[in-house]
């Protein structure tokens, strides 16, 4: 349980988004009379309300006065004070389930129930826990921010007691040693029973005493290190000292000629900051090598200290790892993943790198000949790692056919016509109460299915402030699961009632009937953090530049799965799956950007659009970058091998061999970048991810949506193969029976090699998810 939030907690630190987990058995496959994409639905009522929703500038007025409502309709949750109030409510109400679990044994009814019980716990401890982590990066007010962040060490600090808590285990070691309990259990109860398993053996919950007091000594010092190691790689590096005559011929006309004109007028060495505008300038622009083999220098130079703090993380880790019965860290962390061992991840990669690296070397091979020329060698020279930026400049994105400029709203009322052509689901704008949302500019949508109807909400916080945590987030605050069956009178003990009331309360708000189904059901909520500018009366609605556009459409795709995987069981729900699967449906989104008959849906008249070619430009260079993101991810294995507890261990000399031996550009010497690879701690073993479902997405899109990318039965398909079914079911299941490929169903050693001799679309690995 605890390891989850962790981790979803770690990836919005490292790369802003997040992710999460339980529904229904698979219904049967609806098939809809829409077979052409010629036929498409027009702009509805709803869609001219989603353009004026986000288009027209808000008045500059402070929040309402939290009085009618509270966060997200939650009565009690008015006033900071309140959502500690909620929080021990909640703790109490945690200590109570967790007892009753305990004593399942008793009674063989009861017993029945602990798979039930135990995914209540953690639904009951998370849906505070995951509203904590987005009030205190979102709200603006520090009160709620504090009693948030308080509220979360609280909760989080008892999860932890319960990942470690050896009664609970040897209750769930009953239930999955008895034939007639386990025969009983669904395919998601199964599958939720196993996730518990599984935390419970990560947790050293079998070790002697003396061994579990080192494990957890281990995490405490893992925490620490791994805390100490993102600051130190995000921290700013000492500046380069650049030469006025150093930059002769740049080729920025604005700042570089600015800052040519002080360097020559105050004859003095200039200090230029890695990262900075002045850096990037002077790496895309100085034909002198000089400047931009300093620069590059100093952005990758690590102090003593900042080895020592990786190596030390990484030592701890392997050492956890064997107490509790792994030869690696990388071998334990990817137990419950898609790819199983390190073997298997080592055969995806190696198979991407050999199909990767063909291409990549044309691409540097070309660089060479532009070095050449400018140089004027006789031989070809050889490519530095400061010579790509400016022998081969980085281009932004751009769409693949001309556009007129895409307003945010119109961007997301052709996101709401996809979902209506693939899936019959819609988005509506919904009224806000006063006290339901942290700041004026946050925006309410329903999510409609046209059979069920509402199936849950997505709260919209998209443009930039003061105090808000960067980047784009896809925040799940509350998973599906069904809620009819929980029982909870059997929780409860006499005279606890009024404490109980907040707990009660919040719960209650959640429930839900949906239309033509039986039973009641917690709905997903979902929130989407992004930094757009606001529309305002003087520059009109936001226009958003394309990479923004990218950026949306994968935050959606996360939210989609959210809502169409409506699971019976918080703990399968949505995007609750395996770290190498759940970035499937964002980066799938994506590729619907390259459709022409897609990009035809931002207009209400699609004829300037929908009859154009695309045009699918690739930079070549980007291949050398997608080469780069595979030996990352190929040094993340190296990291978390049983080679980190070999004596003579350098994690300096690892990246070096490495670099100069499977890579293109060779490494320089007095480098070691690997202390701002900040996602070995987040992604620790499971970097590989998103280059694997960048594989997996490009394969879909081109074996099931290229041609008709707006076919009903076709998203139909793969929402009941794949989106239904959160993380309840083996994703190489889900794959093979969406694929017609029997043989992926295997999940092996060569379903791994597959994937990786599939072709992806190029590009450097974004820094969303």
């Amino acid at each position: 349980m605890i390891a989850r939030i962790t981790e979803n907690a770690l990836r919005r630190v490292l790369r802003p988004t997040h992710g999460f987990r339980g529904c229904l058995r698979p219904q049967a496959l609806r098939t809809h009379r829409q077979a052409s994409t010629l036929v498409t639905i027009p702009p509805s009522s709803d869609d001219a309300e989603l353009v004026s929703l986000f288009d027209q500038p808000q008045h500059d007025s402070p929040l309402r006065p939290l009085s009618v409502s509270g966060i997200f309709q939650h009565p009690y949750l008015t006033t900071p004070a309140a959502f500690s109030t909620l929080a021990d409510s909640t703790l109490v109400r945690a200590q109570l389930l967790t007892e009753r679990i305990l004593r399942a044994s008793e009674s063989r009814s009861e017993l029945f129930k602990v798979v039930k019980n135990l995914d209540r716990l953690s639904d009951l401890l998370c849906g505070v826990i995951d509203l904590a982590e987005l009030l205190r990066n979102a709200h603006p007010d520090p009160q709620w921010v504090q009693c948030a962040s308080d509220s979360y060490e609280k909760l989080c600090e008892y999860m932890n007691v319960l990942n470690t808590h050896v009664g609970l285990y040897e209750v769930l070691r009953t239930v999955l040693h008895d034939s007639e309990i386990v025969e009983s259990l669904s395919q998601e109860a199964y599958q939720t029973a196993l996730i518990f398993w599984r935390d419970f053996e990560k947790s050293a919950i079998k070790l002697p005493p003396e061994q579990r007091e080192r494990f957890v000594s281990l995490s405490s010092e893992i925490l620490s290190l791994g805390h100490e190691f993102v600051t130190q790689a995000s921290a700013s590096r000492p500046p380069a000292i650049i030469e006025p005559s150093e930059l002769d011929g740049l080729k920025d006309q604005g700042m570089g000629a600015r800052l040519r004109r002080q360097a020559w007028s105050t004859q003095k060495s200039l200090l230029v900051y890695p990262g900075s505008h002045q850096a990037y300038m002077i790496m895309t622009s100085a034909p002198n090598e000089s400047p931009r083999q300093k620069l590059y220098m100093a952005a990758h130079t690590s102090s003593q200290r900042q080895i020592d703090c990786l190596e030390r993380l990484l030592h701890a880790r392997a050492e956890l790892a064997r107490l509790v019965g792994w030869d690696s860290y990388a071998g334990m962390t990817l137990n419950d993943k898609m790819a199983k061992t390190p073997e298997n991840v080592n055969q995806f990669l190696d198979t991407f790198l050999d199909r990767t690296v063909i291409h990549a070397r044309d691409a540097l091979h070309t660089l060479g000949l532009r070095k050449q020329a400018h140089l004027h060698t006789p031989t070809l020279p050889i490519i530095q790692a400061w010579d790509r930026p400016y022998y081969c400049p980085p281009e932004p994105p751009e769409p693949p056919v001309p556009l007129p400029p895409l307003s945010l709203g119109r961007v997301f009322m052709g996101l709401s016509r996809l979902f209506k052509h693939l899936y019959g689901i819609s988005l509506r704008p919904a009224e806000v109460a006063s006290g339901e949302v942290w700041h004026s500019n946050v925006h309410k949508l329903e999510v409609i299915d046209e059979d069920f109807g509402v199936i849950g909400w997505i709260y919209a916080d998209l443009f930039s402030r003061s105090g808000k945590s960067c980047g784009a987030a896809h925040y799940t605050v509350r998973c599906s699961r069904r809620t009819d069956d929980d029982d909870e009178a059997g929780d409860l003990v006499g005279g606890t009632e009024e404490f109980l009331a907040p707990s009660r309360s919040f719960e209650a708000v959640k429930r839900h009937k949906l239309r033509g189904m039986h039973g009641e059901y917690q709905l997903p909520l979902v929130v989407l953090l992004c930094e757009f500018t606001r529309p305002t009366i003087a520059r009109g609605p936001t226009i958003l530049e394309w990479h923004e556009v990218q950026t949306l459409f994968h935050e959606m795709g996360h939210a989609m799965h959210s809502m169409i995987g409506r699971t019976e069981y918080h703990n399968v729900a949505g995007t609750r799956c395996a770290t190498d699967f759940v970035e499937l449906p964002s980066i799938l989104m994506e590729h619907f950007l390259n459709s022409p008959k897609v990009l035809s849906l931002f207009e209400a008249d699609r004829s300037s659009i929908i009859n154009q070619i695309g045009n699918h430009h690739e930079d070549p260079c980007t291949f050398i970058d997608t080469h780069g993101s595979i030996l990352l991810s190929v040094l993340d294995q190296i990291y978390h091998s049983p080679a980190v507890l070999d004596p003579s261990f350098d994690s300096t000399a690892m990246l070096a061999n490495l670099y100069n031996t499977r890579g293109l550009i060779p490494h320089a010497p007095g480098t070691s970048l690997q202390t701002q690879f900040g996602h070995l701690y987040g992604y620790g073993a499971t970097y590989y991810s998103y280059l694997f479902d960048r594989a997996i997405a490009s394969h879909v899109w081109r074996n099931i949506f290229l041609d008709e990318p707006l076919n009903r039965n076709l998203g139909e398909k793969y929402k009941a193969e794949v989106l239904q079914y959160g993380g309840g079911k083996d994703p190489w299941q889900m794959l093979g029976t969406l694929l017609d490929a029997p043989r992926l169903q295997e999940g092996d050693e060569e379903s791994m090699r597959e994937v990786g001799g599939w072709r992806a679309e190029e590009g450097p690995v974004p820094e969303r998810h």
